[in-house]
């Protein structure tokens, strides 16, 4: 028994004798210690936890080489593999997780939402809920800062620029014709609808390399991947109806709308100065399949279809009979893009889209027949090669084929056209030097068949986290477009439009609100000039053109800290002048104000299922050319004032009775004056202010989710 008991002291002694002691101190990068780090030898139980001066200590038997392991939350996790006896006194500093919740985010000029958003300014729902918008993604955007009220137009002008300078993707492919057409003076929507659509990114300057053919801004509209449910959605309004389905399937889910409008009632019940030969009507579809594969990559098949039909005869000083316009638009967009992760951190997105825009117009006497096919191709890889370094790079090829036939009364013909392709590659790549400190920097190239040029655009931005809730941005960029269809029909003898950006952004977040205040400048050089009253085949065109635009953006929203109310406010000071198209001299253009006020509320009233909301508009008045005074834009319209009103009643989890007034006040805006051609016995030109069409709209709506999910609930939506 003695001989047993010696044996087992003497293995416990060599045992002890054979283990080794790992020592140090964990720091953070400014020699702070860190108290609770994990410390310990990977595929063991070996180890232990720093003390409040970040020191540790532990014993272990292990021999040879070893992978030694430091972890804590908010650091990124330290790995060493070195032979145990080496792992003595040890000094080791972590780095910030970059990835952590509260790391800095790249974001100048950018407003960004959706489920990985970080801070969250619009949702879907917010389009649907928003007085004034009336479910349009467009109408919505116009309440953010950098955006202008040119209501009788109804697109996106941003930081003064015309709304052909803003560019529209879905899922990253792009979209050639968002918007659907209409005459002068009546605003136009956007064809897609908010419910398809998971995030909105909204750049009103200083984007990604990804993107080109934009000299102002870019709106990213990403689809859902996975709807949450089968359901089927249907809506009763004053102007027409619409019907949804979505259905999901193994991997798969389709998702189907479709509605009509008719504006008959509503132009019968509230007459305007038009005459309406055939009222405005439309009809539109989406489709949406998506199918994800055992490799969790993703396929999705987004279409469109939309028809839009009317026949007016406008109310216009010069016209004794009015100014006959009718229009018939035929709109097909097909989309697909394809995800997926190809292992060691790569990953794969390429996507194809095609439109065909067809109208046919009648212009008084004259019949304008035009045609467009445009194509975008596009692949993009992206790597991390750590949570530091990112990198992505790709390429892109868009084809336009655009036709036009004009036919006079007197059965003259003209036709004129263009066919463009374009290709582009673009690399970027964001580097975050600590959770406080990052840098996009990118550049991309374009090379255009039609113009024959070769363009390269720098772009760099840097983020700097001041604080636990607060960061400054800077951002700037170079960025070309090629000029807009009605120059290129005529002529092709240009160079690329282009515009340098510069950007400021301060930001302040914390629970459920955001501040956020935003300087700019935009330098614009080789804009397109013409000697004519309109670009036609006989102007004479030079890239002679440039301006310049300044101003300060500011946006504040909080959520919850009045009870069931959340509201936000923007505000935007544009400073702009251009010397472009016809202008003989550099001025303001006409469609831009210098002071823009939106304020958006909205109030949930639990004893009445209820929410109300309102949106007030405000915007100082707009330059226009008074012929009975010396000058060009010599004169200012007045201020433009709109309040619109809603009201969404809960009547069931699953059913919405739905109110909204536009302009609720009826005030008359002015955005400039028809003047006579010839002048009155006086000597002097008669004018006719221009009163956007349906600028007072009442609507009336029901909404009514089917579905079998119990949890869905329709108070979601407000």
């Amino acid at each position: 028994m003695r001989r047993i008991v010696c044996i087992l002291f003497s293995i416990c002694q060599l045992s002890i004798f054979a283990q080794t002691t790992i020592s140090g101190k964990v720091t953070d990068s400014k020699n702070n210690p860190i108290l609770g780090a994990s410390v310990y030898l990977e595929g063991t139980y070996d180890g232990t936890s720093t003390n409040e001066k970040g020191e540790f200590s532990f014993k272990t038997s292990e021999k040879g080489i070893q992978i030694f392991v430091i972890s804590y939350i908010s650091f990124e996790t330290f790995s060493k593999t070195a032979d145990v006896s080496a792992l003595k006194n040890l000094h080791i500093k972590l780095r910030d997780d970059v990835n952590s919740l509260n790391a800095v985010v790249i974001n100048a000029g950018t407003f960004e939402t959706g489920e990985k958003a970080k801070v969250t300014v619009l949702k879907p729902l917010d389009i649907v809920t928003t007085a004034s918008a009336l479910g349009d993604v467009l109408g919505a955007l116009q309440t953010l800062p950098g955006t202008s009220a040119v209501s009788e137009d109804g697109r996106l002008f941003v930081r003064g620029g015309e709304a052909e300078e803003t560019q529209i993707f879905i899922d990253g492919i792009r979209v050639f014709t968002p918007y659907a057409p209409t005459a002068n003076n009546i605003p136009t929507r956007g064809r897609y609808s908010p419910f398809l659509f998971k995030g909105i990114t909204f750049s009103t300057g200083g984007y990604s390399a990804e993107y080109g053919q934009a000299l102002s801004s870019v709106l990213l509209l990403n689809t859902i991947d996975e709807p949450d449910q089968e359901k089927t959605d249907v809506s009763l309004m004053t102007v027409g109806l619409g019907v949804g389905n979505t259905q999901i399937w193994d991997k798969n889910s389709l998702s189907v709308n479709a509605s009509y409008i008719n504006l008959a009632p509503y132009q019968e019940a509230f007459p305007d100065r038009n005459k309406w030969n055939k009222p405005v009507q439309s009809a539109n579809g989406e489709m949406i399949f998506r199918h994800q594969f055992k490799d969790d990559s993703m396929l999705k098949l987004y279409g469109a279809f939309s028809y839009t039909h009317f026949d007016v005869i406008q109310d216009d000083i010069n016209y004794m009979d009015g100014f006959h316009f009718g229009l018939q638009n035929r709109n097909l967009y097909f989309n697909t893009s394809y995800k997926n992760k190809l292992g060691n951190n790569w990953k794969f997105e390429t996507g194809l889209s095609f439109t065909n825009d067809n109208s046919n117009l009648k212009i008084m006497d004259d019949t304008v027949d035009a045609n467009e096919n445009s194509a975008h191709f596009k692949v993009k890889l992206y790597k991390q090669f750590s949570n530091r370094f990112k990198i992505s790079f790709g390429s892109e090829y868009f084809a336009t084929n655009f036709d036009e036939n004009y036919t006079e009364i007197s059965h003259q013909k003209y036709k004129y056209g263009f066919d463009n392709n374009l290709f582009a590659s673009f690399a970027e790549t964001d580097i975050f030097f600590s959770k406080n400190l990052a840098a996009k920097i990118g550049i991309r190239a374009e090379n255009s068949s039609l113009l024959n040029e070769f363009t390269v655009s720098p772009r760099a931005s840097i983020s700097y986290k001041s604080g636990e809730n607060s960061q400054f941005s800077f951002a700037y960029g170079e960025f070309y477009q090629n000029p807009k269809n009605d120059y290129l029909k005529f002529s092709q003898d240009f160079k690329a439009e282009n515009t340098s950006h510069f950007i400021a952004n301060f930001q302040h977040t914390k629970n459920n609100h955001i501040f956020r205040i935003e300087a700019y400048f935009k330098d614009y050089q080789n804009l397109v000039k013409y000697d004519s009253e309109f670009a036609n085949f006989n102007s004479n065109f030079t890239n002679n053109g440039k301006g310049f635009a300044k101003g300060v953006d500011v946006f504040w929203r909080e959520n919850g800290k009045i009870k069931n109310t959340d509201y936000w406010v923007s505000y935007s000071f544009l400073d702009t002048e251009r010397d472009y198209r016809n202008y003989p001299i550099a001025a303001t253009p006409n469609f831009v104000s210098k002071h823009n006020i939106s304020l958006v509320a909205k109030h949930f009233i639990t004893d009445l299922k209820s929410q109300i909301g309102f949106t007030y508009n405000f915007a100082t008045g707009r330059n226009y050319t008074n012929p009975n005074e010396p000058g060009f834009l010599n004169n200012q319209t007045k201020n433009y004032n709109s309040l619109s009103l809603n009201w969404a009643y809960l009547i069931d989890q699953q059913k919405i009775l739905y109110f909204s007034v536009n302009n609720a006040l009826g005030t008359k805006n002015v955005f400039g004056y028809n003047y006579k051609k010839t002048p009155n016995a006086a000597g002097n030109f008669d004018r006719q202010a221009i009163i956007p069409n349906a600028d007072t709209f009442f609507f009336i709506g029901f909404f009514w989710t089917i579905s079998n999910d119990k949890k869905s609930n329709q108070l979601d939506n407000l």
